[in-house]
């Protein structure tokens, strides 16, 4: 986790309009509660709530087995550019298939039967990322008191950072293959003897999170069962992968780390547009956490591969966070042909990821 820098007082704007300096979003989060926007995104979406195993279920096998018939290719492939190829491939659908982490976040345990647990058997397990890592974990990002603040856990000023903070924060991820295999087959099975490691490991690194001053509580009940045999499973698979490379080879591992760190790149990069990230740790109305999140539209394609599963509609994600990924479309054309182009709803709609982190980089400078 990144160190937090230390932060300057933003100097007083008078609101403007969205899409001005990037400086002004930060008095735009704070506006009151827009309740016109906040009735029409609750009466409009009430038939789309349903999560459609039609849907998740080929979507995420989809992805998952490309992503690994493109690893094989990676490995098998005797052309460097066709296994560079094959890399991206995979990088991309894998990507994909472990953002179902985020709908598992937010569904009903019993929405979708044995989707859980396929998921963590074929995609969380095998990535070193069960589900637990997010569950328990992301609702506190909705939470209505928490969301912007110390305890978010997914929230930092990176508007108000230090410009070099943002090539580090991206480029840690780098290093999140190896920190996983080391956390489940090091660090999990000590914990086993040496309860202060487990405690440690499970507070400090056991969570999807950004916010380096967040610790997690100790699981409970259910949950508590959940994580033992997802813990279990990943700290298995870690030994397999280590024993079975050590005695037939280390470059199909080291290929399987290079595509995994090249999809947790791509989404740290997401992450960084994912908000405007000027809080500075106030509570904030639902429609200032709107404002300050990012949707980005059709008609771009693009979107698609670095913000997919739904995460292209952030912000509406914030307004409606029980709404699965393959509804938020819909519900954002009814949104917007009800509210019209020039609404509060339409201000947190950008053009696409440079542009947005264009911006960041422009705040991280005026912030000095």
């Amino acid at each position: 986790m990144l160190a937090s820098p230390s932060l300057d007082t933003p100097p007083m704007l008078e609101p403007q309009p969205a899409g001005a300096a990037p400086r002004e979003a930060a008095i735009l989060a704070r506006t009151p509660d827009d309740k016109a926007m906040l009735r029409a995104a609750v009466e409009l979406t009430r038939d789309l709530g349903e999560a459609k195993p039609a849907v998740f279920w080929p979507d995420m096998l989809a992805s998952a087995l490309t992503g690994y018939a493109a690893l094989a290719g990676a490995i098998l492939a005797g052309n460097v550019w066709v296994a560079a190829a094959c890399g991206v491939l995979s990088a991309l659908a894998f990507y994909r298939a472990l953002l179902f982490i985020h709908e598992l976040s937010h569904i009903h345990r019993n929405a979708l039967p044995g989707f859980r647990f396929a998921w963590n058997l074929i995609v969380g397990i095998p990535m070193l990322t069960p589900s637990f890592m997010y569950e328990g974990v992301h609702p506190l990002h909705h939470a209505r008191t928490r969301y912007g603040t110390a305890e978010d856990p997914e929230y930092l000023p990176l508007a108000l950072m230090k410009p070099w903070s943002l090539p580090v924060f991206l480029l840690t991820a780098i290093l999140l293959p190896v920190a996983l295999l080391v956390r489940s087959a090091v660090l999990v099975p000590l914990g086993v003897v040496i309860p202060p490691l487990r405690r440690l490991v499970w507070a400090r690194a056991s969570a999807l999170a950004i916010n380096p001053a967040f610790r997690r509580r100790p699981p409970e009940g259910d949950f508590a069962r959940m994580v033992f045999w997802q813990e279990l499973g990943a700290s298995v698979w870690a030994w397999f992968l280590l024993g079975w490379s050590a005695t037939h080879g280390w470059r199909p591992l080291l290929i399987g780390i290079a595509v995994i760190a090249l999809g947790a790149v791509l989404n740290q990069a997401r992450t960084l547009v994912a908000h405007l990230w000027e809080n500075e740790g106030e509570t904030m109305t639902v429609t200032g956490q709107y404002l300050d999140s990012v949707n980005v539209p059709p008609p771009g394609w693009a979107t698609a591969l670095w913000a997919p599963v739904g995460l292209r509609y952030h912000a509406l994600h914030h307004l409606l966070p029980s709404v699965p990924y393959h509804a938020l479309g819909e519900a954002h054309r009814r949104l917007t042909a009800e509210l019209g182009l020039a609404s509060t709803y339409t201000r947190s709609s950008y053009s696409g990821l440079f542009p947005l982190l264009g911006r960041l980089v422009r705040s991280t400078m005026a912030a000095r």
